[in-house]
């Protein structure tokens, strides 16, 4: 597992724009028929007894960095900040207003933009307006993204006082050239100082972040960062794949794409990491994150039960997530709901009383059979075709006659995937490239090939 080899033809054949999966159908599906009326329908529908998974989105960054494609106002005006808070508060309560009773939170999760741009007394002061029309349950995940360079330990302070328990921290990459060539100046001991200084608080579950296929990154300098996240040695490292889309992201135009690292080099980098994270002792989990032993993603990848929403990986199972804030998406009663991504338009909705959506989706019975067997492959890489007939009513080699045909042709073939007796297990090798593997099942994709470029590269 430590060795994987990938051919160059194969590499090339299999490098491709395609989607992450962190939905199906994929957020290009979503459309503004979908608004205000049929999300107030979604959220009386719930079923509170569940659980609930909660994100709030805090957009605002003091700088914008170049290869950032998150949902971000960057602004020096702490007020306008401060503004947005006030709409939050008046969307809980447009939102609570359509609910039967105080829902219950098994998962919440402030990212953004930089939560950690508010004050510490701004920090606990959304906590409270949460916890006044929301339940947090004892033992849930509390998580939120962190900034270093503008995180200070009272801000650490307060996250630990009003209840947070998961750190994720930003780090991208840590060596000056490429730094330079991002727009993000991020000093090693200010991180190590902060990273330090949370572990002495006793927050015991911490998440790295780094990025591969960065301008200018080497396998010489990448290496000096993986031994870097291997001192500090974080419970769980997010190794994502730079998603270039300035088509959708405008300032990734100020990227030079000469200084890319070409597709060898790229996906050398992630083998590279890979390896070097499953000698210290890490699990993979999916195509891109590693956890200790000890982590509850690995122990849940083990039993199969690993799930994945817009937050990342979790064990959670509730299916029902909230979403609150600019650019915000929720899956809740069987479809997918995004607010609107302008402040401007944002706050007009909730001045007028509306529900700020901007747009979403309702899934259709195929929808859902393809959702619950792409999530299975994308997070346990193992798919029962027992369960999906017991789940939906089908038989899976009917239903799916096509796409069989397909990936014992395609991955299967190419050694990423294993079609057994009643089941698909994704390889070793298959984790790498289980984006594609996921892609045969995409009933939109097959159908309506977008025209104009939607996603990254696979590779």
């Amino acid at each position: 597992m430590d060795s994987l080899q990938v051919e160059p033809q194969l590499l090339q054949r299999y490098d491709r724009p395609g989607p992450r999966y962190t939905s199906y159908p994929t957020a290009v599906e979503f459309h503004e028929r979908f608004g205000a009326a049929e999300y107030a329908a979604c959220l009386r529908s719930l079923k509170l007894d569940q659980g609930l998974s909660l994100y709030l989105h805090l957009p605002f960054c003091e700088h914008r960095c170049t290869f950032c494609g998150c949902h971000v106002v960057i602004t020096p005006k702490r007020e306008v900040a401060g503004r947005y808070l006030e709409y939050l508060e008046r969307e809980m309560d447009l939102v609570c207003g359509h609910l039967a009773s105080r829902p219950k939170v098994i998962q919440y999760h402030w990212g953004g933009g930089t939560p950690t741009y508010y004050a510490p007394d701004q920090i606990r002061h959304l906590h409270a307006l949460v916890q006044a029309r929301f339940a947090i349950e004892p033992g849930a995940e509390v998580a939120i993204e962190v900034d270093p360079r503008v995180t200070t330990r009272e801000h650490i302070d307060a996250l630990l006082e009003v209840g947070f328990n998961r750190l994720s921290m930003g780090v991208q990459d840590f060596t000056p050239e490429v730094q330079e060539a991002i727009d993000r100046n991020q000093e090693e001991a200010s991180t190590r100082e902060l990273y330090s200084y949370c572990r002495q608080l006793g927050f015991n579950s911490i998440n790295l972040d780094l990025i591969y296929g960065l301008p200018k990154q080497t396998p010489e300098g990448f290496a000096r960062n993986l031994e870097i996240v291997l001192e500090l040695r974080p419970d769980r490292v997010a190794l994502y794949s730079y998603a270039h889309v300035p088509w959708i992201r405008g300032h990734q135009k100020y990227i030079e794409v000469e200084a890319l690292p070409p597709r060898e080099i790229k996906f050398a980098l992630f083998l590279q990491a890979r390896r070097a994270f499953l000698e210290a002792g890490y699990q993979q989990i999916g195509m891109d994150h590693f956890a200790l032993p000890t982590d509850e993603l690995s122990q849940a990848l083990g039993q199969r039960r690993l799930r994945r929403n817009f937050m990342g990986y979790t064990v959670q199972r509730s299916p029902q997530m909230m979403g609150l804030g600019i650019s915000a998406i929720g899956q809740l009663s069987g479809a997918y709901v995004q607010n609107q991504k302008k402040l401007s338009t944002y706050y007009e909705s909730i001045e007028a009383g509306r529900l700020p959506v901007e747009r979403g989706y309702a899934l259709s019975e195929d929808d859902q059979v393809r959702q619950h067997v792409i999530a299975e492959l994308m997070c346990n890489l193992y798919l029962n075709f027992a369960e999906v007939e017991a789940r939906f009513g089908i038989n899976f080699g009917e239903y799916f006659a096509s796409e069989l045909v397909e990936l014992e042709a395609g991955p299967a073939a190419d050694g990423f995937a294993r079609i057994g007796e009643g089941c698909i297990e994704v390889t070793g090798l298959g984790q790498l490239f289980v984006r594609n593997t996921c892609m045969l099942f995409d009933r939109h994709l097959r159908e309506k090939p977008p025209a104009r470029p939607q996603f990254s590269r696979t590779v």
